[in-house]
């Protein structure tokens, strides 16, 4: 029988677009954003049980204490929290992930999860893991292929492979499509959108890390191998700043042979802009959805969430207005992009104050 797979949770996520709730110093997945716990919390729950060791985490070194903090709440005591001096994007956070993973269980297999999404169906979650185990255990990395629910621009898309059996080799990979592409993928059931789930054996991994970006490999290594260790803590030494900073997708997977696609019906969201969250939360009748203390008045299809000061939205549609922590904000519901361009000119005027 197979052993327990260990979890590793990505935690780095600036999550911009979701400003001004959303900011450097508590960044998206320590928010309460659809449920009773933060995120991160949430996402360590859905992968404790007889399946799975206690988690690796990876995060900012400025978020480790709140890390370590809010996983405790939920009685949650990670294996390792690996600390990044700065960030450096997902492949090389991979890399010293599984670094760190094939020192902790050499034979072991790895589920690799972003802290800051939601998955409404845990157990077909757990049904995905188990069809791709396999696979993982003989050497291949998993990637996961979620259904659409729609024609999203905004996600990356994996086609499978011919086959009929719950693993199949990934037979491309395809960068956020148009519209009209959009579409006909979401027709297709070869196509399901990339999530960044990955499962493997962390020397498979790191095999194919070394071999197809070794620059990566090399920095990211070194920063586990001179990394100052304290208890749990592996803070990464400044080797790791050096690695490129490219994502795991474009560094490893669009180029490895050993890319096996698992399909899985999760209900899954990344909360990654505030149009997303009005669409996965409860809505009154008229579409609106309110945090804290506000008042709808004629208003309809809105997000309003205030941390104190009342809000009132009256005789308007599709909104998003959020007081949070001395900042307002109002916008499109569906202007999506427009959030982080206001971060960007925020910085530009020199107010990392606000962000």
């Amino acid at each position: 029988m197979s052993g327990k797979i260990t979890p590793i949770l990505m935690s780095g996520g600036a999550g911009t677009r979701l400003w001004p709730l959303s900011r450097q110093a508590k960044p998206k997945q320590f928010h309460r954003l659809g449920g009773a716990e933060t995120l991160i919390q949430a996402t360590a729950l859905r992968v404790t049980g007889e399946m799975f060791n206690p988690p690796i985490v990876v995060c900012a070194a400025a978020h480790a204490d709140l890390t370590r903090d809010q996983l405790r709440e939920v009685g949650i005591t990670p294996r390792a929290l690996i600390a990044e001096p700065a960030p450096r994007n997902t492949a090389a956070a991979s890399v010293a992930a599984a670094a760190v993973a094939a020192e902790i269980d050499p034979e072991g297999v790895f589920l690799l999860l972003h802290a800051d999404n939601l998955v409404a169906d845990v157990p077909a979650m757990h049904r995905a893991v188990e069809a791709g185990r396999a696979a993982a255990e003989a050497g291949e990395v998993v990637i996961f292929s979620l259904k659409p629910t729609g024609p999203e621009t905004i996600y990356g898309y994996i086609r499978a492979g011919a086959g009929d059996g719950p693993v199949r080799k990934v037979a491309q990979f395809v960068e956020k499509p148009d519209l009209e592409t959009a579409k006909r993928f979401v027709a297709d059931p070869d196509y399901g959108w990339n999530a960044g789930m990955f499962m493997f054996s962390a020397a498979a991994f790191l095999e194919e890390c070394r071999r197809l970006a070794p620059a990566i490999s090399a920095a990211a290594e070194a920063g586990v191998a001179k990394a100052a260790r304290r208890g749990d803590l592996i803070a990464l030494s400044p080797d790791f700043l050096t690695a490129p900073s490219e994502a795991i997708d474009t560094a490893i997977m669009e180029k490895t042979a050993r890319a096996s696609v698992v399909g899985a019906d999760i209900g899954w969201s990344d909360v990654g802009n505030w149009n997303a969250l009005w669409e996965g939360s409860a809505q009154d009748g008229e579409g609106n959805v309110a945090d804290g203390d506000v008042v709808l008045v004629g208003s309809a299809r809105s997000l309003a969430r205030t941390d104190g000061p009342v809000v009132v939205l009256a005789g308007v549609e599709d909104l998003v207005v959020v007081v949070e922590n001395g900042v307002v904000l109002v916008t499109r519901r569906e202007s999506t992009a427009s959030v982080r361009a206001a971060v960007d000119v925020l910085k530009t005027r020199g107010r990392g104050e606000l962000l």
